[in-house]
Order: C-alpha cells, then structure tokens, then sequence
C-alpha cells in the first residue's frame, strides 16, 4: 500500500471506531468515548508519516505527536473507566494528571 491508502485507511477506521459505540446521553462518557479514537487516529497517521516521510521536521512533529497522544489516550482511558465504574457519576479525584504542555 501507499501513503495514500494507508492514510485512507487509517482516516475510515478512526471515524468508524468514534462513531461506533454511539452515545450514551452521558456528554462526559461520549467525549471520552469519540476522543480515545480520535487521538488513535493521530497516532496512526502519525506512524504513517514515519513510515513514507523523508522530511526529519515532519518526521520529529510525529514522533512527538505518537508520544503525546499516547500519554492523553492512557489519561482518558483511565478517566472514561472511572466515569463508568461509578454509572457516569462525576466526583472523586480529577482528571489524571496529563503530560505535555497546556496552552492560553
């Protein structure tokens, strides 16, 4: 496959997993639930440009991205387990700490 299809692929795939658990009426739950993937997503698309990328600016953008993400993903997971150990209920301690950097 090319980058082109790897990157189609990769797109379809982030939209279907968003989408397929359908929402819950739980705004806080379906977030979570839309952005896990969506962050997958980056990524993906992240490791397709590592793999068909030649520019090392772009190359080091994705290694940052994958490393990121990866952190915001466990975060989330983590948060979206507790939301729903508790039948969506808000309280308790606060969102897990992220890494990276928060802007204005």
């Amino acid at each position: 496959m090319n980058f082109e299809e790897d990157m189609d692929e990769s797109m379809a795939r982030m939209m279907s997993d968003m989408h397929g658990p359908g929402y819950t009426g739980d705004a806080d739950v379906d977030f979570l639930a839309m952005m896990i993937p969506h962050h997958a997503g980056a990524v993906d698309m992240a490791r397709l440009v590592l793999q068909h990328g030649r520019d090392p600016a772009t190359r080091q953008l994705a290694e940052e991205i994958i490393a990121g993400q990866t952190v915001e993903i466990d975060g989330m997971t983590r948060r979206l387990q507790q939301l729903r150990s508790r039948g969506g209920q808000a309280g308790g301690a606060g969102f897990p700490l992220l890494g990276g950097q928060r802007g204005p």
